[in-house]
């Protein structure tokens, strides 16, 4: 990535917006797949720990919440290794231009955190601009767009003046305050660079047209669920900490 873009370090590590190994897919769908196990191991002592605090068995209801926790730790180290991984993946150098940020693959709350990290570190270094990839929701629930919202929410809390592009999957954000009446045409991209699944670009051994996304991206109500789930949750490990 060109010198204007944060480094990816500072992520510490998708949906991939390029063609990849059998491996790297396999590895991002792992460390989701545990990160699942672990939610749903703690939405296990979670919802016991409340059953046993309704029945007045405070140990107990302290033993499995302190267990639920474990697992709560583990499922956010692992979603954060997801995060990292296909983050890097997506922006790694040659596959976007050094003004521009992939968000494809993240949660909305990571793609948030990631975003404002790279605006912030932007702005610093005198950028003027940013390019953001949020995908057009092809492979969402109803295929509404989840990312863009919550892009245009933070630009809005930043202060920020932001555009759709032509492509409805991109959004230009203007660093430097001023007003977007409209984004400017997208220069030369690496070589590398995908517009997005079903772009129709060629790979680069010749071996024909990448339309469809890997299969992780047909897990579309994984997150909408989880949070549901955490919602849920909170409530339940309240209760039982109220005996604690």
């Amino acid at each position: 990535m060109a010198s204007s873009a944060i480094p990816l370090t500072n992520f510490g590590g998708h949906a991939f917006n390029h063609r990849t190994s059998t491996d790297i897919e396999a590895e991002y769908d792992r460390l989701r797949d545990l990160a699942r196990s672990e939610g749903d191991k703690k939405k296990s002592c979670f919802e016991r720990a409340h059953e046993a605090y309704e029945r007045g068995d405070g140990a107990r209801a302290k033993e499995l919440s302190e267990e639920g926790k474990h697992h709560q730790r583990q499922q956010a180290e692992y979603n954060k290794r997801a995060a990292e991984f296909i983050f890097r993946e997506n922006n790694a150098p040659g596959r976007v231009a050094g003004d521009t940020i992939d968000l494809h693959g993240l949660y909305v709350a990571e793609a948030e955190d990631i975003l404002e990290e790279r605006i912030r570190y932007a702005r610093s270094n005198g950028q003027g601009h940013l390019h953001v990839i949020v995908g057009k929701g092809n492979h969402s629930t109803g295929r509404v767009q989840k990312l863009k919202p919550r892009v245009e929410k933070l630009c809005g809390e930043l202060g920020l003046n932001y555009a759709t592009e032509e492509n409805e999957g991109r959004i230009y954000v203007d660093l430097r305050g001023g007003q977007v009446d409209a984004p400017p045409a997208l220069p030369p991209q690496p070589e590398g660079y995908q517009e997005g699944y079903g772009a129709g670009r060629p790979h680069a051994d010749g071996g024909g047209y990448h339309q469809r996304p890997p299969q992780h991206h047909q897990r579309p109500q994984q997150q909408q669920e989880e949070e549901q789930d955490q919602d849920i949750l909170t409530s339940c490990l309240k209760s039982c900490c109220l005996v604690m």
